[in-house]
């Protein structure tokens, strides 16, 4: 077992909490630590989920506030007068990108991992299931990754274990893992607020659940053969 500590961006959704006990069993308990943010997303309930599930896995959790996101953006997911689109227009990004939201969430845990003796950021971004976010983007990742060492004179790794992984595959990696049952049940995806399965009718939640049944078909397959 990898004898480094973490800091796990945790928001309480699916991929960051399946990146959470990845690196609980890559680390261990006692080396992994977590933190959320609050930007008056409307699926909010979520940090309290992640609050949650990191008491239960005696996992130090920390939440940052930052409003300004909201105040900066006009986005579905900080603006709840506009409603989330789930057809968004070829080639142009969804209307709940929150512009700059990772680049933020990097750099604050990294100001926060430096003051723990952190070097290693893990964070659930996907360039497979990036749904238009360019901040999820492997590139990104590199460059921030490039910009933080530079920024504060020090080694950061940022791990990003679901990068290639589409959402059958992230499901197969909590089966892997132990927690499927976790993730399908306690999680918080859904961008109306419901854990579980969610509304059905959101992009999260239909990415979610198109995952969730070609996981299954794929482990039927494995099966009969």
């Amino acid at each position: 077992m990898n004898t480094q500590k973490a800091l796990v961006l945790l928001s309480g959704g699916q991929d960051s909490t399946t990146c959470l006990f990845w690196a609980l069993d890559r680390y261990g308990e006692g080396n992994v630590h977590a933190i959320g943010f609050d930007y008056n997303q409307r699926h909010v309930a979520e940090l309290s989920i992640a609050k949650c599930i990191c008491d239960e896995y005696h996992v130090p959790w920390t939440v940052v506030s930052l409003p300004a996101i909201g105040a900066l953006t006009n986005n579905a997911l900080t603006n709840p007068e506009k409603t989330v689109d789930n057809n968004k227009p070829e080639g142009a990004p969804p209307n709940t990108l929150v512009e700059g939201r990772n680049l933020l969430f990097l750099t604050y845990a990294a100001i926060y991992a430096k003051t723990l003796n952190i070097h290693v950021l893990v964070i659930g971004a996907s360039q497979t299931d990036y749904s238009g976010y360019p901040d999820c983007r492997n590139v990104f990742m590199k460059s921030t990754n490039v910009t933080l060492n530079l920024s504060m004179d020090y080694e950061y790794d940022i791990q990003t274990p679901l990068m290639w992984c589409d959402k059958s595959q992230v499901w197969q990696l909590s089966e892997t893992l132990g927690v499927i049952d976790i993730i399908k049940t306690r999680t918080l995806t859904c961008y109306n607020g419901i854990v579980g399965d969610g509304c059905g009718a959101c992009p999260a939640c239909d990415l979610r659940s198109k995952g969730y049944q070609e996981y299954l078909k794929q482990a039927a397959n494995r099966v009969c053969t």
